[in-house]
């Protein structure tokens, strides 16, 4: 059965519940959100205390301390967003404390004039998440205990997906009308299927099982009748025309009221892929950008983004537990014995002190923060 056949088969496994979904945003209701914000700039958070979305959310270790500081440092630079991550088994753990966390979470924000994006899956890095303590870091290595969800085997089972629904539909459905939450990222890369790092751990079909279950992920988050909009992030691929998509990107792009999309390619790469997205006349938001070893700077990236009017969310806010100062190929070639000669993510040092004053002058500069 080729790929593109279990596209028509999971959109007309939606076809009986269509009616009891509330249709996509139209152009110019998603237009009219954007025209009221401001230009909205962030970083992908993860306190430096936790080393995935797991051990940030779980009421042993979930650090309000931590995040209360981090995201004043965020403030003083102007930051108006944050894009952060949840995680299905925290629901499962206990739904009740997650809310009263998320709920603590947003409280802090709101003091310092933050409006997060909350992405609810994730299909990159370790495919066997499991709750509890997380282990330590791998001395050397980036991000090496960030963990998908769902995992491999909830992907699998049809019989966890009331699981995976009654995730969405609470979460969303919690805070469906708090103003305090920018949008909902709904799932993170979907398509990715970790070959740098996790490739033997991975589903040899995990693209078909992400096909079947995407567009219902979009019904659950819409039935609960969200007044933030929902997106899901291109991120491989040719844009310029829907036809090109591939059929996971289809989903995506059919399905999100407003456009997102990662890029961390050279400043004309970023601009060419705003361009096309910009003839879909829906809001842009670049939810990741930002590897300062491979072209994609501040300096570089972020007056592009402003003159566009595109939200931009760089990745990586302080170093921490994650390691995302680290390059992706320390997968492969760990730093041990010695940092790279440039950092790879981030923003600031543990104790808030920037990597690169500059970086801080011009983001502050730029969203017009004294």
């Amino acid at each position: 059965m080729r790929f593109a056949h279990f596209l028509v088969v999971a959109l007309a496994a939606l076809g009986a519940q269509a009616q009891d979904v509330p249709a996509r945003w139209s152009v110019a209701q998603s237009s009219n959100w954007y025209s009221q914000q401001k230009w909205l700039v962030g970083s992908n958070f993860l306190p430096a205390s936790a080393i995935n979305q797991l051990e940030m959310w779980q009421a042993e270790t979930f650090d309000a301390a931590e995040i209360d500081k981090e995201l004043g440092w965020a403030e003083a630079l102007g930051m108006n967003t944050m894009r952060v991550f949840l995680h299905d088994l925290v629901w499962q753990q206990d739904s009740a404390g997650f809310k009263q966390r998320i709920d603590r979470f947003l409280a802090i924000a709101s003091r310092h004039h933050i409006r997060p994006i909350f992405v609810l899956f994730d299909s990159c890095w370790d495919p066997r998440p499991k709750p509890g303590p997380q282990r330590p870091p791998i001395p050397g290595v980036h991000n090496s205990g960030w963990v998908q969800s769902p995992g491999a085997e909830a992907l699998a089972d049809p019989n966890q997906e009331p699981r995976l629904e009654a995730y969405i539909k609470g979460v969303v459905g919690a805070f469906a009308s708090d103003s305090r939450i920018l949008a909902w990222d709904v799932w993170n890369e979907p398509s990715n299927r970790n070959d740098g790092a996790y490739a033997k751990r991975e589903l040899p079909d995990k693209q078909k099982y992400v096909l079947q279950l995407l567009p219902k992920v979009f019904a659950w988050a819409r039935s609960v009748h969200p007044g933030q909009p929902l997106t899901s992030g291109l991120w491989e691929g040719d844009w310029s025309a829907p036809e090109r998509l591939d059929p996971i990107a289809r989903v995506q792009f059919e399905e999100s009221d407003v456009i997102s999309f990662h890029n961390y390619g050279w400043p004309e790469d970023f601009e060419q892929h705003v361009r096309w997205l910009e003839g879909y006349h829906r809001p842009i938001l670049c939810t990741e950008f930002m590897a300062r070893a491979v072209g994609s700077t501040f300096d570089a990236i972020l007056p592009l983004a402003k003159q566009h009017r595109v939200a931009a969310i760089n990745w990586g806010f302080v170093a921490g537990k994650s390691q995302t100062y680290l390059p992706w190929d320390s997968w492969q070639r760990p730093y041990v014995l010695a940092p790279p000669a440039v950092w790879f993510h981030d923003i600031f040092y543990g104790d808030g002190r920037p990597y690169r004053e500059r970086e801080t002058q011009l983001i502050r500069r730029l969203t017009g923060s004294p």
